[in-house]
């Protein structure tokens, strides 16, 4: 089966074909030829993904899924939240974000924090949300090179390595990404697909 992932970001597209059944083909909006950027204009991480699978939906006739991530962090009162990829700017510079959140907690000793990611599946004239949340702790400097957005700085419960210094694999199983996707797929599994 053939299935649109709705977004630009080459990393989430790489991630989530890793943890895909391989009979189901991932495809990219460069590959429908979609190019401009979907508007994110929800004030909700589901209203942000709905959006998006909403919009490829209407104007390429497609089935497809979409997911928006945000990091909550309990001290910044659940900020940066549904703004995660643009806390410093517009730009969505990962880098900033991440220097704005260290900046933002640098005086803060509890650290606890959340990633949280919604799915929207839009199949068959159907809409469904699916969610995955990882709880965590935020560090005091970057961490690691693999992974990318706020990995360097996120710690999983349980572990002492940020997302960036975890092998791929061990954070696509415990990831917020990675426990919505298994939702999707047991979903998608069980209507025969």
């Amino acid at each position: 089966m053939d299935l649109v992932f709705a977004t630009h970001n080459a990393n989430k597209l790489k991630e989530v074909s890793l943890l895909l059944p391989k009979d189901i083909r991932l495809i990219s909006l460069e590959d429908l030829g979609c190019n401009e950027e979907i508007p994110e204009t929800g004030t909700t991480l589901e209203a942000n993904a709905q959006l998006k699978a909403d919009y490829i939906t209407k104007h390429y006739g497609i089935s497809c899924f979409a997911d928006d991530t945000g990091l909550i962090i309990d001290a910044l009162n659940g900020a940066p939240g549904v703004h995660s990829a643009r806390f410093a700017g517009e730009e969505k510079d990962s880098e900033k974000n991440m220097e704005k959140v260290l900046f933002e907690l640098k005086n803060i000793t509890s650290r606890t924090a959340r990633f949280k990611t919604v799915i929207a599946l839009n199949l068959n004239k159907k809409r469904i949300l699916f969610e995955g949340v990882v709880e965590g702790r935020i560090t005091k400097e970057n961490l690691g090179a693999q992974g990318f957005g706020y990995d360097p700085i996120f710690i999983p419960i349980g572990y002492d390595q940020t997302f960036a210094q975890l092998p791929i694999q061990i954070k696509n199983e415990i990831s917020h990404r990675g426990k919505a996707l298994q939702k999707l797929i047991i979903y998608l599994t069980k209507q025969g697909i």
